[in-house]
């Protein structure tokens, strides 16, 4: 199945759950580069020192062109695996996790660490500032103040956040609008203010949001 990788880490998170007196202890963070995962991964040791394992996935790339994921000695395919697949499930790129087992004295069984090392990733991608990626354009119109009110309704009724107003001359106001959106937004804002509102259409670009946050 063709995965798709549209979300990425604002701020990372920590999540821990216990399973039979086993503690796991995720953290997830932004990585762009694999010699990020790779420090993030040595601090995460250092700090755990005394933990016999630390298992790990990251995904690299709006492509996925680059993950891995490592079992740190816990049975192949009962820790990375799990921890990368709740990365992908998720559509989250330049991200790493890793899951530290402090072990509880036992055993698992097979099933048993693998929900429990996806368990814990999802704890710590809970916990996570997850921005979704959209292909739009920024549009900035500016109108008689009358028309304000009108132009916000539409934004409203389309599920698109007012990112900046400005308030001189004429009434200003700044969107972010996902390329399938634009076309109708266009029209019913000319619509709305009877052709006379000033627009601004960027070149094609990519913004974060997050509800009704938009991180340019």
């Amino acid at each position: 199945m063709e995965r798709s990788f549209d979300t990425i880490v604002r701020e990372g998170g920590i999540g821990e759950i216990t399973e039979k007196k086993s503690r796991f202890i995720a953290q997830i963070v932004p990585v762009t580069t694999e010699e990020e995962a790779a420090a993030f991964l040595a601090s995460v040791k250092k700090k755990y020192w005394d933990a016999k394992h630390h298992c790990s996935a990251f995904v690299i790339g709006s492509d996925g062109r680059c993950m891995r994921s490592n079992d740190d000695g816990e049975p192949s395919g009962t820790a990375g695996r799990p921890i990368l697949e709740t990365l992908l499930d998720a559509g989250v790129y330049n991200a790493m996790a890793v899951v530290t087992r402090y072990f509880g004295g036992t055993l698992l069984g097979t099933g048993g660490l693998i929900r429990a090392y996806r368990d814990a990733t999802a704890e710590a991608l809970s916990k996570c500032v997850l921005l979704k990626q959209i292909a739009g354009v920024r549009i900035d119109v500016t109108m008689e103040y009358t028309f304000l009110g009108k132009v916000e309704n539409i934004a409203r009724s389309l599920e698109i956040p007012v990112y900046e107003t400005g308030y001189g001359k004429d009434a200003e106001a700044v969107f972010y609008v996902e390329e399938s959106l634009r076309e109708t937004f266009l029209s019913k804002i000319t619509e709305a203010t009877n052709g006379g509102a000033r627009i601004t259409v960027s070149d094609p670009l990519t913004f974060g949001r997050a509800g009704e946050e938009i991180f340019p």
